[in-house]
């Protein structure tokens, strides 16, 4: 497995460590139509879910005479909106959870030599905010996650 797999692998790990996260896919998932989409996001009767997508790969030679490869991972989420609910809340919450969980393994287990590149540390919340999705009014988050490793 690759590098960049076993990380995917983690991230999605660390995600299904969540208590009542929903579905987690390794990787963007599409259907033909909204009705198999939407079976692919329920969980427990309820309309939540993410996905991992790996958006840039950047090699670099630091002074320490070593190469760096930082990924960076966008990890988004939808869950159904349900205002008696408050799901706005809810959905939050699962934000702050999923950037804990990171914030207290900066390794993702030993896999990464570090979540902290540059000037960002863990999961930073990209955009927040309703969108239709597979026929669904749902609460949607793009997350972005930088990891960095030594080759």
């Amino acid at each position: 497995m690759s590098d960049m797999e076993t990380i995917r692998a983690a991230i999605v790990a660390k995600l299904n460590s969540i208590t009542d996260i929903g579905m987690v896919h390794a990787y963007e998932r599409y259907a033909k139509n909204s009705a198999d989409m939407k079976k692919l996001y329920l969980s427990d009767g309820r309309f939540k879910g993410w996905h991992v997508r790996r958006v840039t790969t950047r090699e670099k030679s630091p002074a320490t005479g070593r190469w760096a490869r930082t990924y960076r991972w966008k990890i988004r989420g939808f869950m159904a909106l349900d205002d008696a609910d408050k799901s706005e809340q809810l959905f939050d919450a699962f934000i702050e959870l999923i950037c804990d969980a990171v914030r207290a393994d900066d390794t993702l287990g030993g896999v990464v030599d570090s979540c902290i590149v540059g000037e960002e540390a863990g999961v930073q919340v990209q955009d927040s905010g309703p969108v239709m999705f597979a026929g669904v009014l749902c609460h949607s988050a793009d997350l972005a996650l930088n990891t960095r490793v030594y080759l």
